[in-house]
């Protein structure tokens, strides 16, 4: 899930990148050294090389080596790229053993975060003025909503346990022409397969200004009966959240492109 503002600065030379956080009440900065430094140790080449850390200044800062590619965002994402990014996912979500996952800090966003936030956010958001479109998926969700539970899809053959990103936004991935490397590693975590793949599936970014087969993308994984009814649910929840977060106090969408939330309000309808 990515935030509506910049949390870091980049200061760059030819081999090394310094994020410099301008946000790290949250931690931030800590999970981006322990994300670096997990992959590194498990699946290195596949994010930067974590090489200095000062996690206790301020601002806090975190040192790292820099990578070769291009971010996904704003482009048209590839069949040969969106094999990548599969292959690049899968070998993070094998190589990460499963003890050291169980131990790991659960991600900023999960699950039950956005269950509950959607929830508590369209409960407290009357249908009002909108544009039609924006009513009808506002009254959707919430008769949707009425009906869904996450337990319904929270059993243990439907949640596998991984470290991830915890945030679909896909300018986190670049891309050099073979390969998928991962960056901004400061919502990472312990999460699952399905969270983690519904993230990109049902992110902004995979259609406001880029184009991304997600289906295509999705069918690249193994995935058993009940992690896809999982993912389901948590695209449907996901396209929820990010109409709230496109609607604004006087209904405009925010940093994004005229219309955004009534297309977005189609996504969610399509969906539903």
């Amino acid at each position: 899930m990515t935030a509506l503002r910049s949390t870091h600065q980049l200061h760059l030379t030819e081999s090394v990148v310094t994020k410099r956080f301008t946000s790290w009440g949250h931690g931030e900065a800590l999970r981006e050294w322990r994300g670096l430094t997990l992959l590194h140790r498990y699946a290195p080449g596949t994010a930067p090389a974590p090489l200095t850390a000062a996690l206790d200044a301020e601002p806090p800062e975190v040192t790292m080596s820099r990578i070769d590619g291009t971010p996904l965002r704003g482009t048209v994402v590839s069949r040969p790229a969106l094999r990548a990014l599969a292959r690049t996912l899968s070998a993070v979500h094998r190589a990460v053993p499963g003890q050291v996952v169980a131990a790991t800090p659960t991600g900023a966003w999960h699950a039950r975060r956005v269950d509950t936030h959607v929830r508590d956010r369209l409960a407290r958001r009357p249908v009002g003025s909108w544009e039609p479109v924006v009513r009808e998926a506002l009254a959707a969700g919430k008769r949707w909503l009425a009906c869904a539970r996450l337990e319904a899809v929270s059993g243990a053959d439907a949640v596998h346990p991984v470290f991830g990103l915890t945030d679909g936004n896909i300018a986190n991935y670049l891309y050099d022409g073979d390969r998928v490397r991962l960056v901004d590693l400061e919502d990472a975590g312990r999460s699952d397969r399905a969270f983690e793949l519904a993230e990109i599936g049902s992110h902004l970014s995979t259609w406001v200004d880029s184009t991304f087969d997600v289906d295509f993308f999705l069918g690249r994984f193994p995935l058993t009966e009940a992690e896809s009814a999982r993912i389901g649910y948590l695209r449907r929840l996901n396209a929820l959240l990010w109409l709230g977060k496109l609607l604004s106090d006087n209904g405009t969408p925010r940093r994004n492109p005229p219309g955004t939330a009534e297309r977005q309000a189609e996504r969610v309808l399509a969906l539903l």
